[in-house]
């Protein structure tokens, strides 16, 4: 059931909200006290920002940053950003290298923005309902290809987002492949890090004292985030991220 809150809602329905969307945006964790958001509650309470606004400094607070761009592997934390923010996974390995090129490049917050920003956002949640799962409902314009993946990333209230740290679609994105519904390996992490991803680059020089425009590194994707992360610090620049099959 979708949370919306409008400009006359009580305290009591904006509580709901708050706690919708920490539910929801942060992947069913139990919040402790010194870990809410204190002041955007109360402003959204009062009526001074919006749900799109409190779901936006969800998104930006320490506690979504370190349980998942810190700790999760990139593909791992774009399948999440897609189901936390859009309420779907990503339909294809462009949408994914899109968004780990944005995060290298223009950074975490930069990433966040762009889906709370996004057309796709506003359509689907504009400023007042709190972003739920699309793909456990039916609804024009998603297949039932999303619905698998869906159900792959979001197991619902018995499963915790962070407690998963490996990609649960990096298989079948890069592939176009159906997601079969599997009994639930919540507890289970780095299943599918084997799977190898070539990351092509224009501008790195990480490899001195060999000096190219442009360069390819296999990796697998248990080693896409160290490898990410000494392309960032060479100013490289990500220019593709695909399968290798």
């Amino acid at each position: 059931m979708a949370v919306e809150l409008i400009t006359s809602s009580s305290i009591e329905e904006a509580d709901i909200a708050i706690r919708s969307t920490y539910r929801y945006v942060l992947g069913n964790p139990h919040v402790m006290e010194s870990e809410r958001l204190v002041t955007a509650e109360s402003q959204l309470r009062e009526g001074r920002i919006s749900v799109r606004d409190f779901v936006r400094a969800v998104g930006h607070s320490d506690f979504y940053r370190s349980r998942y761009f810190e700790k999760c592997a990139p593909y791992r934390f774009v399948e999440l950003n897609f189901m936390h923010f859009l309420g779907r996974p990503p339909e294809s390995q462009a949408e994914v290298s899109e968004h780990i090129r944005r995060c290298v490049e223009e950074g975490y917050a930069a990433e966040i923005d762009s889906y709370v920003d996004s057309a796709e956002y506003l359509a689907n949640f504009g400023n007042d309902t709190v972003p739920y799962n699309r793909g456990s409902r039916t609804e024009s314009g998603l297949k039932q290809l999303t619905y698998n993946r869906a159900f792959q990333v979001d197991r619902g209230p018995a499963q915790v987002s962070s407690s998963v740290k490996a990609s649960k679609l990096v298989g079948a994105i890069p592939s176009n492949a159906g997601n079969k519904i599997a009994a639930s390996a919540a507890t289970v992490t780095g299943s599918g890090t084997e799977k190898k991803f070539r990351i092509v680059v224009s501008g790195s020089a990480f490899d001195a004292p060999r000096r190219v425009s442009g360069t390819e590194y296999v990796v697998s994707a248990r080693k896409m985030t160290p490898t990410i992360q000494r392309i960032n610090r060479t100013s490289g620049k990500i220019v593709s991220i695909t399968e290798v099959v």
